[in-house]
């Protein structure tokens, strides 16, 4: 979000303090952040609070004499999004009528940028005919309104009104500013780590967080692709706008690839799926005893290898992940022959800056025609833009 010009517009509902966090997040992403607010906002929380997360002056009364007359309308011209959370049932009506009679109000008639209205109030206030026609009426001229979430209400009644998290809130406005260069393409990636069980309460799998994969996906989203996420058990939260499948063995994530790989332009493969289960699942504890037991293992289908042989003459990407402690070059490079991928990505995990469970990664990324990239240690998040920048020239080249 680096360069980009957000206002976030902060109206007089309880849910007001998030806002605080919510311009913390915009600002550490690199967004260039101003605050306008609602005299009735300023009630819950101070305008010096917003002062001092923005870094800019915030702005609540249009007639305190310290903006310029046109305050209202450069703001909102300037502003590539503007962000109203929370937007109480009052705002909500302002602005589908087209009332102006605040500087925040004012400046979203004047406003040509996009537009992000996240609601919060109690859920009978939120199911009320008029409140519902308002927000749809916000929908057809183009606004994004962000559905509430569930849970406990400030009244102390539980229901549907919450204001969506911060994070939420960011993701979306990452979507909305985002270039939509992979607009039409169908991506499926996989991520996370597979288990087997040994029994009820034991199973075997592996170090991988998910990370890696679930950047891939969210980035491809963010950048416009129809996105399908097949994902192991992991404790991330899954990206805005993906279609995900949660799976367990190798044998369900094989189901599901293989159930919606054909309909899908690229596939990623960042899953470590295990290549061995327990020959045998006990439906009881194993009890633990005096000799030492012996686990029989026996191989799990190789579902990047299954899907390299059903490549047919139909447009698509196949791309691989070689997760290697020695020998990476070679490893990786007879994995990309055998498995008849387009692109591999070849990174040692044995490192402690790059491997499973980090936040960085530092890959080469192999191509068919034998030609390599080395890239620097980075943010997965990073590495996963530059890795769909490769898949986008890659599509390009094979249309």
């Amino acid at each position: 979000m680096k360069g980009k010009n957000v206002v976030v517009g902060v109206t007089g509902g309880i849910a007001a303090y998030k806002a605080a966090e919510l311009v913390r997040l915009l600002v550490k992403a690199g967004a260039q952040t101003r605050v306008a607010m609602t005299a009735h906002a300023t009630k819950f929380v101070t305008p010096l609070t917003f002062e001092v997360l923005s870094e800019n002056r915030v702005v609540w009364d249009m007639w305190d004499g310290q903006e310029s007359p046109m305050s209202h309308i450069t703001m909102s011209q300037e502003a590539d999004l503007i962000i109203i959370a929370p937007a109480t049932a009052n705002f909500i009506g302002k602005i589908a009528h087209g009332i102006a009679d605040d500087f925040l109000s004012t400046s979203i008639v004047a406003a040509t940028g996009k537009m992000l209205v996240c609601p919060s109030m109690n859920s009978r206030m939120l199911s009320n005919p008029a409140v519902q026609e308002n927000i749809t009426l916000l929908r057809k001229r183009g606004y994004t309104v962000m559905a509430p979430q569930e849970g406990e209400l400030a009244c102390g009644e539980r229901g549907v009104g919450r204001l969506p998290e911060p994070e939420q809130i960011l993701e979306q406005a990452r979507i909305l500013l985002s270039e939509h260069d992979l607009s039409g393409m169908k991506v499926l990636v996989t991520a996370g780590a597979t288990v087997e069980p040994i029994d009820p309460v034991r199973y075997i799998t592996n170090r991988s967080s998910g990370k890696m994969g679930y950047a891939l996906a969210r980035a491809a989203a963010l950048r416009g692709a129809e996105v399908m996420l097949v994902s192991g058990p992991t404790s991330l939260n899954p990206p805005r706008n993906v279609k995900v499948f949660r799976v367990k063995t190798a044998a369900e994530m094989r189901d599901a690839v293989l159930g919606h790989h054909a309909e899908c332009d690229v596939v990623i493969k960042a899953a470590a799926v295990l290549d061995y289960k327990p020959r045998r699942q006990s439906k009881t504890k194993i009890k633990k005893l005096e000799e030492i037991q012996s686990l029989e293992l026996v191989r799990n289908p190789d579902i990047l290898a299954e899907l390299g042989r059903r490549r047919s003459g139909k447009r698509s990407l196949l791309v691989g992940f070689a997760a290697e402690t020695h020998d990476l070059m070679s490893n990786a490079r007879e994995k990309l022959r055998k498995k008849n991928l387009d692109m591999i990505i070849a990174n040692d995990v044995s490192r402690e800056d790059a491997g499973f469970e980090s936040d960085t990664n530092a890959v080469k990324i192999i191509h068919r025609d034998g030609r390599v990239e080395e890239l620097p240690l980075m943010t997965k998040e990073d590495l996963a833009d530059r890795i769909l920048d490769r898949v986008k020239k890659l599509w390009k080249e094979t249309a």
